[in-house]
Protein backbone atom coordinates (compact mmCIF):
# COMPACT_ATOMS: atom_id res chain seq x y z
CA UNK A 1 0.00 0.00 0.00
CA UNK A 2 2.86 2.31 0.90
CA UNK A 3 4.42 1.76 -2.58
CA UNK A 4 1.14 2.56 -4.33
CA UNK A 5 0.80 5.77 -2.33
CA UNK A 6 4.30 6.88 -3.33
CA UNK A 7 3.62 6.21 -7.03
CA UNK A 8 0.33 8.09 -6.85
CA UNK A 9 2.03 11.07 -5.19
CA UNK A 10 4.77 11.12 -7.89
CA UNK A 11 2.17 11.03 -10.65
CA UNK A 12 0.32 13.92 -9.03
CA UNK A 13 3.52 16.02 -8.85
CA UNK A 14 4.27 15.40 -12.56
CA UNK A 15 0.69 16.33 -13.51
CA UNK A 16 0.79 19.59 -11.52
CA UNK A 17 4.22 20.58 -12.94
CA UNK A 18 3.04 19.95 -16.51
CA UNK A 19 -0.05 22.06 -15.94
CA UNK A 20 2.08 24.98 -14.67
CA UNK A 21 4.38 24.82 -17.71
CA UNK A 22 1.42 24.80 -20.10
CA UNK A 23 -0.14 27.80 -18.35
CA UNK A 24 3.17 29.71 -18.50
CA UNK A 25 3.50 29.11 -22.25
CA UNK A 26 -0.08 30.14 -22.84
CA UNK A 27 0.32 33.36 -20.87
CA UNK A 28 3.65 34.36 -22.50
CA UNK A 29 3.16 37.27 -24.95
CA UNK A 30 3.62 36.35 -28.61
CA UNK A 31 6.60 37.91 -30.37
CA UNK A 32 5.84 40.00 -33.47
CA UNK A 33 7.31 38.81 -36.76
CA UNK A 34 10.56 40.55 -37.61
CA UNK A 35 10.23 42.51 -40.82
CA UNK A 36 13.03 42.93 -43.36
CA UNK A 37 13.36 46.60 -42.41
CA UNK A 38 13.58 45.79 -38.68
CA UNK A 39 16.22 43.18 -39.43
CA UNK A 40 18.27 45.68 -41.41
CA UNK A 41 18.00 48.29 -38.67
CA UNK A 42 19.01 45.91 -35.89
CA UNK A 43 22.01 44.61 -37.80
CA UNK A 44 23.50 48.03 -38.55
CA UNK A 45 26.82 48.87 -36.86
CA UNK A 46 26.47 50.60 -33.52
CA UNK A 47 26.31 54.35 -33.96
CA UNK A 48 25.40 54.28 -37.66
CA UNK A 49 22.73 56.90 -38.35
CA UNK A 50 20.59 56.32 -41.44
CA UNK A 51 19.19 59.85 -41.18
CA UNK A 52 22.56 61.59 -40.97
CA UNK A 53 22.19 62.99 -44.50
CA UNK A 54 19.11 63.84 -46.52
CA UNK A 55 17.81 61.57 -49.30
CA UNK A 56 16.11 64.50 -51.06
CA UNK A 57 18.52 67.44 -50.80
CA UNK A 58 20.46 67.47 -54.12
CA UNK A 59 23.58 68.62 -52.25
CA UNK A 60 23.53 65.58 -49.96
CA UNK A 61 25.89 62.67 -50.67
CA UNK A 62 22.96 60.36 -49.85
CA UNK A 63 20.47 61.96 -52.23
CA UNK A 64 18.42 59.29 -54.03
CA UNK A 65 17.64 60.02 -57.67
CA UNK A 66 15.65 57.54 -59.72
CA UNK A 67 12.56 57.30 -61.92
CA UNK A 68 10.35 58.06 -58.93
CA UNK A 69 12.57 60.68 -57.32
CA UNK A 70 13.77 63.54 -59.58
CA UNK A 71 16.12 66.29 -58.52
CA UNK A 72 14.50 69.33 -56.99
CA UNK A 73 14.98 71.85 -58.49
CA UNK A 74 15.04 70.15 -61.89
CA UNK A 75 17.76 72.53 -63.06
CA UNK A 76 20.05 71.74 -60.11
CA UNK A 77 23.77 72.26 -60.73
CA UNK A 78 26.47 71.61 -58.07
CA UNK A 79 28.52 74.61 -57.00
CA UNK A 80 31.71 72.66 -56.24
CA UNK A 81 32.57 70.91 -59.51
CA UNK A 82 36.22 70.09 -60.23
CA UNK A 83 38.17 68.12 -62.82
CA UNK A 84 39.77 65.11 -61.09
CA UNK A 85 43.50 64.58 -61.60
CA UNK A 86 43.16 61.13 -63.17
CA UNK A 87 43.21 59.79 -66.75
CA UNK A 88 40.28 61.37 -68.61
CA UNK A 89 38.37 60.13 -71.65
CA UNK A 90 37.81 63.63 -73.03
CA UNK A 91 39.47 67.05 -72.83
CA UNK A 92 39.56 68.74 -69.42
CA UNK A 93 37.36 71.49 -70.83
CA UNK A 94 34.44 69.12 -71.48
CA UNK A 95 31.52 69.39 -69.07
CA UNK A 96 31.45 65.63 -68.48
CA UNK A 97 34.99 65.63 -67.10
CA UNK A 98 33.85 67.14 -63.82
CA UNK A 99 32.83 65.70 -60.47
CA UNK A 100 31.92 67.23 -57.13
CA UNK A 101 34.84 68.21 -54.92
CA UNK A 102 34.00 65.73 -52.10
CA UNK A 103 34.38 62.85 -54.58
CA UNK A 104 37.70 63.88 -56.14
CA UNK A 105 40.10 62.37 -53.60
CA UNK A 106 38.20 59.09 -53.48
CA UNK A 107 38.49 58.76 -57.27
CA UNK A 108 42.21 59.49 -57.13
CA UNK A 109 42.72 56.95 -54.36
CA UNK A 110 40.75 54.25 -56.18
CA UNK A 111 42.53 54.83 -59.48
CA UNK A 112 45.91 54.72 -57.70
CA UNK A 113 45.00 51.45 -55.96
CA UNK A 114 43.84 49.95 -59.25
CA UNK A 115 47.12 50.93 -60.88
CA UNK A 116 49.08 49.26 -58.09
CA UNK A 117 47.08 46.11 -58.79
CA UNK A 118 47.89 46.32 -62.51
CA UNK A 119 44.69 47.95 -63.80
CA UNK A 120 44.55 51.21 -65.74
CA UNK A 121 41.26 53.01 -65.20
CA UNK A 122 39.90 56.07 -66.97
CA UNK A 123 37.29 58.68 -66.02
CA UNK A 124 34.63 58.29 -68.71
CA UNK A 125 31.77 60.64 -67.88
CA UNK A 126 30.91 62.51 -64.69
CA UNK A 127 28.68 65.54 -64.24
CA UNK A 128 26.03 66.23 -66.85
CA UNK A 129 23.83 69.30 -66.72
CA UNK A 130 20.08 69.16 -67.31
CA UNK A 131 20.70 70.45 -70.82
CA UNK A 132 23.35 67.86 -71.68
CA UNK A 133 21.35 64.97 -70.23
CA UNK A 134 18.37 66.10 -72.30
CA UNK A 135 20.52 65.95 -75.44
CA UNK A 136 21.63 62.41 -74.58
CA UNK A 137 18.13 61.21 -73.70
CA UNK A 138 16.47 62.78 -76.75
CA UNK A 139 19.13 61.14 -78.93
CA UNK A 140 18.31 57.70 -77.52
CA UNK A 141 14.59 58.31 -78.02
CA UNK A 142 15.18 59.29 -81.64
CA UNK A 143 17.29 56.21 -82.42
CA UNK A 144 15.89 53.52 -80.10
CA UNK A 145 12.41 54.65 -79.07
CA UNK A 146 11.22 55.94 -75.72
CA UNK A 147 10.84 52.55 -74.01
CA UNK A 148 14.42 51.52 -74.75
CA UNK A 149 15.70 55.01 -73.96
CA UNK A 150 14.09 54.79 -70.51
CA UNK A 151 15.71 51.42 -69.90
CA UNK A 152 19.25 52.53 -70.65
CA UNK A 153 19.21 56.25 -69.97
CA UNK A 154 17.68 58.79 -67.59
CA UNK A 155 15.45 61.69 -68.39
CA UNK A 156 16.82 65.14 -67.52
CA UNK A 157 16.50 65.92 -63.78
CA UNK A 158 16.22 62.15 -63.10
CA UNK A 159 19.90 61.45 -63.80
CA UNK A 160 22.49 60.68 -61.13
CA UNK A 161 25.09 62.31 -63.35
CA UNK A 162 23.37 65.65 -62.74
CA UNK A 163 24.18 65.33 -59.01
CA UNK A 164 27.92 65.38 -59.71
CA UNK A 165 28.25 62.31 -57.47
CA UNK A 166 28.29 59.65 -60.19
CA UNK A 167 30.68 58.77 -62.97
CA UNK A 168 31.26 56.12 -65.60
CA UNK A 169 34.55 54.28 -65.17
CA UNK A 170 36.40 52.83 -68.14
CA UNK A 171 39.51 50.80 -68.76
CA UNK A 172 42.12 52.58 -70.83
CA UNK A 173 42.14 50.04 -73.66
CA UNK A 174 38.43 50.91 -74.22
CA UNK A 175 37.46 47.25 -73.98
CA UNK A 176 33.75 46.79 -73.15
CA UNK A 177 33.13 50.54 -73.25
CA UNK A 178 29.71 51.06 -71.59
CA UNK A 179 28.95 47.37 -72.06
CA UNK A 180 27.94 44.67 -69.58
CA UNK A 181 30.97 42.61 -70.55
CA UNK A 182 33.06 44.99 -68.42
CA UNK A 183 31.89 42.94 -65.42
CA UNK A 184 33.65 39.86 -66.81
CA UNK A 185 37.03 41.52 -67.35
CA UNK A 186 39.75 41.44 -64.67
CA UNK A 187 39.44 45.23 -64.44
CA UNK A 188 35.67 45.06 -63.97
CA UNK A 189 35.99 42.39 -61.31
CA UNK A 190 38.53 44.53 -59.46
CA UNK A 191 36.16 47.51 -59.60
CA UNK A 192 33.22 45.45 -58.32
CA UNK A 193 35.28 44.02 -55.49
CA UNK A 194 37.01 47.21 -54.37
CA UNK A 195 34.88 50.27 -55.18
CA UNK A 196 33.18 50.23 -51.78
CA UNK A 197 36.54 50.74 -50.06
CA UNK A 198 36.62 54.23 -51.57
CA UNK A 199 33.00 55.21 -50.94
CA UNK A 200 31.44 53.99 -54.21
CA UNK A 201 28.69 51.54 -55.09
CA UNK A 202 27.74 50.07 -58.47
CA UNK A 203 24.49 52.00 -58.64
CA UNK A 204 22.67 49.72 -61.08
CA UNK A 205 23.67 46.18 -60.06
CA UNK A 206 22.79 42.99 -61.89
CA UNK A 207 19.44 41.48 -60.99
CA UNK A 208 18.07 44.72 -59.52
CA UNK A 209 16.46 46.20 -62.61
CA UNK A 210 13.00 46.08 -61.02
CA UNK A 211 14.36 48.02 -58.03
CA UNK A 212 16.46 50.69 -59.74
CA UNK A 213 14.48 50.90 -62.99
CA UNK A 214 17.65 50.60 -65.06
CA UNK A 215 19.55 47.87 -66.84
CA UNK A 216 22.72 46.48 -65.26
CA UNK A 217 25.59 48.99 -65.60
CA UNK A 218 28.88 47.70 -64.13
CA UNK A 219 30.58 50.94 -65.18
CA UNK A 220 28.28 53.39 -63.35
CA UNK A 221 29.70 54.24 -59.93
CA UNK A 222 27.94 56.41 -57.39
CA UNK A 223 29.67 58.08 -54.45
CA UNK A 224 27.83 57.64 -51.15
CA UNK A 225 30.74 58.08 -48.75
CA UNK A 226 33.04 55.54 -47.15
CA UNK A 227 30.82 54.67 -44.21
CA UNK A 228 27.61 53.96 -46.13
CA UNK A 229 29.41 52.08 -48.92
CA UNK A 230 31.07 49.77 -46.41
CA UNK A 231 27.88 49.22 -44.42
CA UNK A 232 25.99 48.30 -47.61
CA UNK A 233 28.81 45.89 -48.50
CA UNK A 234 28.69 44.28 -45.04
CA UNK A 235 24.91 43.99 -45.12
CA UNK A 236 24.89 42.70 -48.71
CA UNK A 237 22.44 45.45 -49.71
CA UNK A 238 23.28 46.65 -53.20
CA UNK A 239 20.81 49.48 -53.88
CA UNK A 240 20.01 52.76 -52.18
CA UNK A 241 16.30 52.07 -52.66
CA UNK A 242 16.48 48.92 -50.56
CA UNK A 243 18.78 50.37 -47.92
CA UNK A 244 16.67 53.46 -47.33
CA UNK A 245 13.33 51.79 -48.16
CA UNK A 246 12.62 54.24 -50.98
CA UNK A 247 10.49 53.58 -54.05
CA UNK A 248 12.27 52.91 -57.31
CA UNK A 249 11.53 51.08 -60.52
CA UNK A 250 9.93 52.49 -63.65
CA UNK A 251 7.56 55.15 -62.34
CA UNK A 252 8.02 58.12 -64.66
Amino acid sequence: MKKKAVLALAALIVLVAGTIVIKQKASAPSQPATTKQQSTESSLPEGFNKTLYSNTDPNSIWVVVNKSEPLNPASYAPADLVVPDVPLRLSRTEEQMQIRKPVEQSIKDMFAAAKQSGFQLSFGSGYRSYKLQKQFYDGYVATKGRAEADRISARPSYSEHQTGLAFDVEITDKKCHLEKCLADTPDGKWIAGNAYKYGFIIRYPVGKESVTGYDFEPWHLRYVGMELAQVMQQQNISTLEEFFDIAGGANY
